[in-house]
């Protein structure tokens, strides 16, 4: 269902001179956190500087509608993530993964389902790239996300910590 009305879609890397519309997306993501009560990037973070350390590092990704306007972000990193070595025991798996943080959809452009759409196409691209599990973490209060992960079929793994906040921490196996 998703992949008809995601049709014309495109999900790529992100480039360059595209961090301030990615950062306009962000911070509509940060206000709409906020009237959702949530306390989600609500301290500084994350940040302009945070988005072209995503893109310098290969990490952005976007999605463009069929008209060819950038319509959503995440950065998919497959180096690893420290903050996620605390509940190493406690994963389903201990094998090679990437991680996805940072997702984000205008609310401009909105498209009901985009922010699922585009999880799924992180994890497509992490399989071709032959990472065989994805991890993800969210604010406790994120009902939006946590919604789209207990669609996706993650499992939750425990509490992960970062800037002294406890967050909740998922995996999905991608070879299932």
């Amino acid at each position: 269902m998703l992949e008809e009305q995601f049709s014309g879609f495109i999900f790529r890397k992100a480039e360059k001179q595209e961090a301030e519309r990615i950062w306009d997306i962000m911070q509509e993501a940060i206000d709409k956190r906020k009237e959702e009560g949530s306390n989600q990037w609500q301290d500084g973070y994350p940040n302009l500087e945070v988005v072209k350390q995503d893109i310098e590092r290969g990490y952005g990704y976007v999605s463009i509608n069929p008209s060819g306007v950038l319509t959503g972000y995440l950065a998919l990193i497959f180096d690893g993530e420290p903050a996620y070595e605390a509940i190493a025991e406690q994963w389903l798996t201990n094998r090679p993964f990437s991680v996805v943080h940072r997702i984000a959809v205008s609310q401009e452009h909105y498209v009901k389902g985009q922010a699922t759409w585009m999880l799924e196409q992180a994890q497509a691209e992490s399989f071709k790239q032959g990472f065989l599990s994805l991890k993800v973490d969210t604010n406790y209060d994120n009902t939006g996300m946590l919604r789209i992960l207990d669609k996706l079929g993650y499992v939750y793994c425990g509490d992960v910590y970062f800037r002294g906040s406890a967050r909740k921490a998922f995996e999905k196996k991608l070879d299932e």
